[in-house]
């Protein structure tokens, strides 16, 4: 997504446009405050700078709303440069005709009221004169500048956080609509074994695997799902492949903690409890075990699942691989700085221990 669509896109709100006029609030004060330290006194330095505002709004806007998202962010940077040095010359020379006929009259004014007129270095000449005097235009310019394009610094900066989290979240949908195929491929897989034999598990199995991919394709569009209602869905997958293992399988699942109130990022556990079932069991002939464990506490999330491990290795074990590779790109796109995964392999077991801090997508949820 290229950075000025995401900017086109954005919609007008009351909160932008309060923040907007808090902003400029803030921006009058300070100026009020650095200007009024040379000044008779602060209420002259506010009317003087109130007088300039729409200079600096007029800037500000022009460029935010008009120039930089239709010749910058089109990558037109001759044309983007000589409209800014154009608007920023045109405007100071507006600068001038304030200061001419509003600013300086009324300093004038008021300091020959106060007996000041002395310290009022008012500029002599023609308007001509006083128009096109340089020192006075390069301070108009360097002071609208300084104010807009710290502005712009910041509206920059808040566009490239936008194109940023648009593009993580298009990575994160994609990782998302990966399971999907990935457990359809390894579940269909299992059915047709069942279905060569005739097993009349075979009808059991395709009710189950509908409701499993019901929830993928329409309850896990969300960033933050139940934990309970994932786990759910987890112990419906676990009973499928206990249908077609039967005896060859020894499987223990613990569940400990308040999982009722938890939410977590969706089709994270599956590939992991997948995994194990795909590279643990089904590579095995004799008897095979898995042991899981799932424990909450203080909003923290471990899980840890073991399984038995084949003397051979098969040659589609890649595809074990792409399932957990999935969880790893996903973990550090929705919790980078809140989980540690951990992979163990020994000569008979295969250990992996997942752990989540969950408070940030509870927090999200309050909020």
């Amino acid at each position: 997504m290229m950075l000025q669509e995401v900017y086109s896109f954005q919609k007008i709100s009351y909160k932008r446009v309060l923040i907007h006029i808090l902003f400029w609030l803030l921006v009058l004060a300070a100026l009020i405050l650095i200007y009024g330290i040379n000044k008779p006194s602060y209420f002259m330095s506010f009317r003087n700078n109130l007088f300039y505002m729409p200079v600096h709004l007029v800037y500000f806007y022009s460029l935010a709303y008009y120039f930089i998202p239709k010749f910058l962010l089109k990558g037109r940077y001759i044309v983007f440069a000589f409209l800014v040095m154009f608007l920023a010359i045109s405007l100071a020379f507006l600068t001038r005709i304030i200061d001419i006929f509003i600013v300086d009259p009324y300093i004038d004014k008021v300091l020959k009221a106060m007996g000041m007129q002395d310290e009022w270095m008012k500029i002599q000449g023609s308007f001509w004169e006083q128009f096109t005097n340089p020192y006075y235009l390069v301070n108009a310019i360097k002071g609208s500048n300084l104010i807009v394009w710290i502005a712009i610094a910041i509206k920059l900066f808040k566009l490239w956080y936008e194109r940023r989290q648009a593009a993580l979240q298009a990575e994160l949908n994609f990782l998302k609509a990966q399971v999907h195929p990935h457990f359809l491929f390894n579940t269909l897989n299992n059915l047709y074994a069942l279905t060569l034999n005739q097993s009349p598990k075979a009808p059991n199995i395709v009710l189950g695997l509908a409701e499993i991919l019901r929830y993928m394709l329409y309850e896990c569009d969300k960033e933050y799902i139940s934990l309970k209602k994932d786990l759910e869905i987890l112990e419906s997958y676990i009973a499928l492949e206990k249908l077609r293992y039967e005896d060859r399988l020894e499987l223990n699942f613990s569940i400990s903690g308040q999982v009722q109130e938890q939410l977590i990022a969706p089709l994270l556990l599956i590939p992991l409890v997948e995994n194990a079932f795909k590279h643990g069991v089904s590579e095995q002939v004799g008897e095979s075990w898995i042991k899981m464990d799932l424990s909450i506490q203080n909003q923290k999330l471990k899980f840890k699942i073991a399984n038995s491990k084949p003397q051979t290795i098969s040659n589609d074990r890649h595809i074990g691989n792409i399932g957990l590779s999935n969880v790893k790109k996903r973990l550090m796109l929705i919790y980078p700085d809140t989980h540690e995964l951990k992979i163990k392999e020994d000569e008979d077991m295969f250990l992996i221990v997942l752990d989540i801090d969950l408070s940030r997508g509870n927090s999200n949820h309050e909020n």
